[in-house]
């Protein structure tokens, strides 16, 4: 067994170098983030599925930390550090470990640690280009490293967030629903909630627990919140925290006093979302869906298009590419194109590597602005399994 693991250690150290040539030569800085990250930051940006798989735990002088479960993160506050200016240019690469709990029986692909041998490109504006370029590097680092066959998964929240941007709702409706988008089923309950008249929308809330919520007043419906729970002998469960629980039902609240959403709105997000196939295909699709938005839709379906372009000329197959506008991965702080490379042995369960655009990233970071950012990063155990397998 010591044997066998170090054999491996050294197949996963030799592959690793392989990749990280390819990201060196083409201008990434070779880095190591700390393992240790403070927990805060990473709790608030990845979203309830990863959030409940983080590490986290404080330490004697009471500070919550955590295991990195991303390298993304952390090479982000490493610029923010490097730079008192977050928005200087900096491309970075990394090879290291990453940790998410996994149930048990989850499988060999997808264990407590693992490695990520990543890029990320920080500050550049021409966001189609360095998002082609991204893909690009991804899959010429991993054919370096052996792989031989793959499929390419694409989405663009970026075409979402413009869409729900257009269509008139409250401001506090586009947050509720983009915030939803990673989780499909909640997302068409509550845009068909959103749909409903009033005294329909509130009836799952108790009337008591209903009628204790301050609106305005997050403190107050905090307490009303544990106040409620405490005299119901309920247990608080799950990954939300009091807090959300209480913004939720606020907004819950003020949505019944706003006009539901018309069939006719609620129709168009749901063809939009059930739109996938071959990528030039969907584009076409797309832009007939969207045309009826008028013209505040051209610059990101334009955008989308000149995508395609650019990862043509960098030698990118988007000919057999599949784009699904429901695709947004697992990370909920990407905010435009995402992607992922498959695996045909593995299947889309297990990517062999995956990331995408977060412009909003840096700021939660600790930025004092927005910087648009790209990256992505390989599972180098999977990518080995692959290879020496014999069906890269």
């Amino acid at each position: 067994m010591a044997a066998e693991t170090a054999r491996k250690f050294e197949a996963l150290e030799a592959q690793a170098q392989k990749i990280m040539q390819v990201f060196i030569k083409a201008g990434h800085e070779a880095v190591s983030p700390a393992i240790l990250q403070p927990a805060g930051v990473f709790l608030d940006v990845i979203g309830e599925n990863l959030r409940a798989r983080t590490y986290v735990f404080t330490d004697p002088d009471g500070a919550e930390l955590c295991l990195r479960p991303d390298l993304t993160v952390p090479t982000c506050r490493l610029h923010i550090e490097r730079n008192g200016e977050a928005s200087t240019k900096g491309r970075y690469c990394y090879n290291g470990p990453a940790f998410r709990f996994q149930p048990v029986g989850a499988g060999r692909d997808h264990p407590r640690e693992f490695r990520q041998a990543g890029i990320e490109s920080i500050g550049d504006t021409d966001r189609e280009k360095a998002d082609a370029q991204t893909v690009a590097l991804i899959l010429n680092a991993m054919r370096a490293a052996g792989l031989k066959h793959h499929k390419l998964r694409i989405g663009d929240l970026g075409l979402f967030r413009a869409l729900i941007k257009a269509i008139d709702m409250p401001d506090r409706w586009r947050q509720f629903l983009t915030h939803l988008f990673w989780r499909p089923d909640a997302f068409r309950t509550e845009l068909h909630r959103l749909a409903r008249p009033a005294e329909e929308s509130l009836k799952d809330i108790p009337a008591d627990l209903r009628a204790s919520i301050v609106p305005g007043d997050v403190a107050r419906s905090e307490r009303a919140v544990v106040d409620y729970l405490a005299a119901n002998s309920i247990e608080a469960m799950g990954t939300r925290t009091v807090t959300e629980v209480a913004i939720n039902l606020m907004w819950r609240l003020a949505d019944a006093k706003s006009d539901p959403l018309p069939p006719e709105t609620v129709t168009l997000i749901e063809r939009y979302l059930a739109i996938s196939g071959p990528a030039k295909a969907a584009g076409a699709c797309l832009k007939d869906l969207l045309r009826e938005r008028g013209t505040a839709m051209n610059p990101v379906i334009d955008a989308y298009h000149r995508r395609l372009q650019l990862m043509t000329e960098m030698g990118v197959d988007v000919v057999h590419a599949e784009f699904s506008a429901e695709f947004g991965r697992q990370l909920e702080y990407y905010t435009g194109f995402v992607f992922e490379v498959i695996s045909p042995d593995l299947g889309p369960a297990s990517p062999l590597a995956g990331g995408g655009r977060y412009d909003d990233l840096m700021r939660a970071a600790g930025a004092k602005r927005d910087v648009p950012a790209v990256g992505a990063a390989i599972h180098t155990e999977r990518l080995l399994s692959v290879v020496q397998g014999g069906a890269a």
